[in-house]
């Protein structure tokens, strides 16, 4: 197969889709693995280290699209990408369609296979694709509302820690799934008083449990969450339901009893923010006020911390790639029920149903799809 890593241009995007060493994998496997010129350089790898895995370098994007049966990227595809996808090519990236209707009715009419990283599943139902990402998002959002916290940043003038003699900062956690746990661990780190909130009591015993009641939880409501950030100083923003759009938990009016200057960092905001004020920024742009507090909303954070997030994030994707790559597209989803999660789009239909559900959209079974496909084929 014909393997494009093509160079990512979202805004202040520096991840690649692959490492060279996942580019040597899929070498070794008799792969061809095409690579937009400069590609990694923002992840620090260097055209000469693809070359030396086995990659030949392309100097135009549009010549990896056009060649390249998969493309593997980490963004999902903007307005100049568009263009370049055609039919029958497989797409393996994030996508996060339930908020894009643009992007998801590009990929149906140019009948693009679209494998969307967020709703690949594993074996215990998690999202193996989406936790790496997930981490460094999570870990990142304590860490930039540490920052904006600071009052040269547009914030209240807090430390998240305190010092002896004065209260540490109130961070409230909306969400104790991968994001909300990872942003607890930095913040509790820190010194900060934590409140999580999740509508799992289950969950929520687990948290008690991991933080060895270092943290305050709370059942989720409108009237708990409105309470708990009334009083907060940082809150994050935590919750996925996969594939969906985010649920609204926080409403505007409630923003008007939280303290001027305090921060919001939203990690939803891919699948369309949990809270009603947000709306996605980037890292050249990244915040705004509602209500006086500082919203933080980017929609690809862990690309501010690009060599982490690669190699994590290539530790996770190269097993299903080279899996795609190895058997082809119908044996691979036929053989990984994990893997058929992740089809998004296929043949001009939307295979996912929460997309479906989120954009007005009929919904198609993959399933079906394959075996007309295989009948046709017959």
């Amino acid at each position: 197969m014909i393997v494009g890593l093509p160079k990512e241009i979202k805004d202040n995007e520096y991840r690649v889709g692959l490492t060279p060493a996942g580019v040597r994998a899929l070498s070794d496997a008799a792969h061809q693995v095409i690579v937009e010129k400069s590609a990694g350089e923002g992840s620090g790898f260097g055209d000469a280290l693809y070359e030396k895995a086995g990659a030949q370098i392309i100097d135009s994007a549009d010549d990896v699209w056009a060649e390249a049966e998969m493309i593997v990227k980490v963004k999902e595809p903007i307005a100049p990408e568009y263009p370049r996808m055609r039919e029958g090519q497989l797409l393996f990236t994030y996508l996060h369609l339930a908020p894009d209707r643009k992007l998801t009715d590009e990929l149906l009419k140019r009948k693009v296979t679209g494998i969307a990283y967020e709703t690949i599943t594993d074996r215990r139902g998690s999202l193996p694709l989406l936790t790496p990402m997930s981490e460094v998002a999570g870990r990142m959002a304590i860490q930039v509302g540490a920052h904006y916290l600071e009052k040269m940043a547009g914030g209240r003038g807090i430390l998240l820690g305190g010092v002896p003699g004065v209260p540490a900062a109130r961070v409230v956690i909306i969400g104790g799934g991968v994001v909300g746990t990872n942003a607890a661990k930095i913040a509790v780190g820190m010194g900060a008083y934590v409140t999580i909130i999740d509508n799992n009591l289950d969950r929520l015993r687990e948290l008690d449990d991991i933080f060895l009641s270092k943290i305050s939880t709370l059942a989720s409501s409108a009237y708990m969450i409105h309470d708990a950030i009334s009083t907060a100083d940082l809150i994050v923003g935590a919750v996925l339901v996969p594939g969906a759009a985010a649920p609204m938990l926080v409403k505007r009016n409630m923003l008007k009893d939280v303290p001027n200057g305090a921060v919001i960092v939203d990690v939803a905001v891919d699948q369309g923010g949990c809270i009603e004020t947000t709306h996605p920024t980037t890292h050249s742009d990244p915040t705004y006020y509602v209500e006086g507090v500082l919203h933080y909303c980017v929609a690809n954070m862990p690309g501010a911390v690009p060599r982490t997030s690669t190699f994590a994030l290539t530790n996770a994707t190269l097993p299903y790639a080279l899996k795609l790559a190895n058997k082809g597209f119908f044996e691979a989803i036929r053989t990984d029920t994990g893997l058929k999660e992740g089809v998004n789009t296929y043949a001009g239909h939307c295979t996912y149903q929460a997309v479906a559900e989120s954009q007005g959209l009929a919904y198609t079974s993959i399933d079906a799809l394959v075996e007309v496909n295989s009948a046709s084929a017959g």
